[in-house]
């Protein structure tokens, strides 16, 4: 079996069957790569760069498709080994690690194909019978009576557990983000205070940030960290992304200053980048996403790299079909792994390729079997 042709395929659809999400957005876009053989089977990737600028995608594949034409996945390391250098000035972080991700992904996803096993066991073996897992809520939907309809829409779907974003979203107010620390603490601190009183004592309850994708305001840690003081209380199993990403220092003092745990890392590409912050604790849970931080081993390289200093992952997956079947796959191989991310009521961009390979049973995920 030998490679004869790397193809990009660029999708938009709904962004989800998800009634809440959807009112904040409408579509999503996605960048699948297909590793195509002399023989039948075709391997099946995704960059998340398809999510932000899809357009960008192909021209990065064509780069290094001579690469990989002629070749066989019998050592797929030392393939992506060879493309990574051949980009060594461009991308040894960033959009060109982003996109290898993709095609790294395809080249697996291929091997478990020609060799009949579901591609955690290509990656050391499955290490968990199952794994708690979230709904990706986005958006807080206000008033609290919409927000209390998704949580509800959440556990009728399955899960335990949920996350949703700081500040909070209506269609007749839309985005509110509070940007000073008085504002900040009153404001989170009720939302989460409504959210416990509702979903109950055992709810797996999460924020997130998203300080380092917001254009209404960005955290700084005298934002972050009386907002984390106050939350203490309510027994969050992680707090994500708080402050920006360039800010490691600013994220390693939080850590040490709340009982909360940190999370992040979805934004870092390649072991690298996520050496800056592991090696100077910037994150008690570590969240590598498998479409977006360089590949399915680099995946498992920054999942051992913060086992070593006793962090956790909780996988970030916000990508489309195969962006989701990648996390769950180098979730379930990472021994520290503590939590799954799924957008809940997924679209046809996921369904169509998930294809019945997910199970979740009282908030659980069940390791894939394809």
């Amino acid at each position: 079996m030998k490679i004869t042709d790397v193809r990009t395929i660029l999708l938009t659809g709904p962004m989800t069957n998800d009634p809440f999400l959807r009112e904040a957005r409408k579509l999503r876009s996605a960048a699948f790569i297909e590793i195509h053989t002399d023989g039948k089977e075709i391997g099946l990737g995704e960059t998340y760069g398809g999510y932000f600028c899809p357009e960008i995608v192909p021209a990065v594949v064509e780069f290094f498709k001579p690469i990989l034409i002629g070749q066989t996945v019998d050592d797929i390391p030392e393939l992506w080994r060879r493309m990574y250098h051949c980009g060594n000035f461009w991308c040894r972080v960033g959009l060109g690690a982003i996109v290898l991700n993709g095609i790294e992904a395809a080249l697996w996803d291929l091997k478990g194909k020609l060799l009949g096993q579901p591609v955690h066991a290509l990656l050391g073996g499955c290490k968990h019978d199952r794994l708690p897992c979230y709904a990706s809520g986005g958006c807080s939907n206000y008033p609290k009576a919409r927000l209390a309809q998704k949580m509800d829409h959440y556990f009728s779907c399955g899960f335990r557990g949920l996350k949703v974003g700081a500040g909070s979203y209506s269609a007749e107010q839309g985005w509110y983000i509070p940007d000073n620390p008085a504002e900040a603490v009153d404001f989170e601190s009720d939302k989460v205070a409504f959210m416990r009183a509702h979903g109950g004592k055992d709810a797996w309850l999460m924020m997130d940030g998203h300080m380092g994708n917001s254009a209404a305001a960005t955290w700084t840690l005298d934002i972050a960290l009386p907002v984390m003081k106050a939350l203490e209380q309510y027994n969050l199993f992680f707090f994500e992304e708080p402050l920006h990403y360039t800010d490691p220092w600013g994220y390693s003092e939080l850590c040490k200053g709340t009982t909360v745990p940190i999370a992040g890392g979805e934004c870092l590409t390649a072991a690298y980048e996520w050496r800056v912050f592991i090696e100077q604790d910037s994150f008690d849970i570590g969240q590598p996403d498998a479409s977006f931080t360089g590949g399915l081993n680099e995946f498992m390289v920054v999942a051992k790299m913060l086992a070593d200093r006793g962090h956790k992952v909780a996988t970030h997956s916000n990508g489309a079909g195969a962006s989701l079947m990648q996390n769950l796959h180098t979730g379930f191989a990472a021994p520290n792994t503590c939590m799954l991310e799924f957008l809940p009521d997924y679209g046809p961009l996921h369904s169509l390729m998930v294809d019945g390979g997910v199970v979740i049973k009282n908030g659980y995920a069940l390791p894939p079997d394809r």
